[in-house]
């Protein structure tokens, strides 16, 4: 199998992340969430022409946590 083959298989196994589902991710993961984070995740937001539905869930979840105070905010 081709390097172009593999790599073409793989892109097609795993979607690539957009911006919105990598910091949510990094969010999920630390627990926390700090201003330059804050920041990326708000201007990704802004940038979007379009929402998906996906992307909807991943924003109403990281505010929900905010707002139960289950998602800490840090400097």
């Amino acid at each position: 199998m081709s390097a172009f083959s593999k790599k073409h298989q793989e892109s097609h196994s795993q979607p690539a992340l957009n911006e919105i589902q990598s910091l949510f991710r990094a969010i999920m993961e630390s627990g926390k969430i700090n201003r330059v984070t804050q920041q990326r995740f708000m201007q990704a937001l802004l940038q979007k022409k379009i929402i998906t539905a996906h992307d909807e869930v991943l924003i109403n979840q990281v505010f929900d946590l905010l707002r139960a105070g289950r998602l800490r905010v840090v400097d």
